[in-house]
């Protein structure tokens, strides 16, 4: 995870005492991944913005209210709206949730495994400060509180004709990564 620069958030039980150590119940992972994305009017588009990569609360505590305290925790430490998020195979659990909480409900199509949603593109995606990650919890760093999408600076965008776009299908499926 450190060479891919994801973050996982962990949402941790203390009164949970197996082993005296408490209980995970929840883990939300996240990370900048380079996308090719379409807007509404079917342009291409290359970013690279945060992406929620994996979310999950253990059953026997969904609709507790834990996945909204993690997705926010997650919100306010990473400085973005859930709109300026790209969301990888998002389940229809976490698109319900997704709506019910942050009333994200219309996504703008695309032709790989990301979902955005609508409002993606009406923020210019700027790159966080230079030292944002290195001084977030340092008392002497003045952090606008205002949340920006924090995306990386990008090269000049291609012209339409080079950009390849793929589908699914032509993607090597295999099993899911246990972490």
């Amino acid at each position: 995870m450190q060479s891919n620069r994801h973050v996982v958030y962990i949402l941790k039980d203390s009164s949970a005492r197996p082993a005296g150590k408490g209980a995970i119940i929840g883990f939300i992972k996240v990370g900048y991944k380079k996308l090719f994305v379409l807007d509404d009017r079917e342009a291409h588009n290359e970013v690279e913005p945060l992406c929620i990569l994996d979310f999950y609360i253990h059953e026997s505590v969904q609709r507790h209210g834990h996945g909204r305290e993690l997705f926010q925790y997650m919100l306010q430490k990473e400085r973005v709206e859930p709109h300026q998020l790209a969301i990888d195979r998002p389940s229809q659990k976490l698109l319900k949730f997704l709506n019910k909480h942050y009333n994200l409900e219309t996504t703008v199509p695309q032709v790989n495994n990301f979902v955005i949603f609508e409002g993606f593109f009406a923020h210019q995606h700027r790159p966080p400060a230079p030292s944002l990650r290195a001084t977030r919890h340092s008392r002497a760093a003045a952090v606008d509180p205002t949340p920006t999408a924090p995306a990386r600076k990008l090269p000049p965008k291609r012209a339409e004709g080079d950009i390849k776009p793929y589908s699914s299908s032509d993607r090597e499926w295999g099993l899911p990564q246990v972490w």
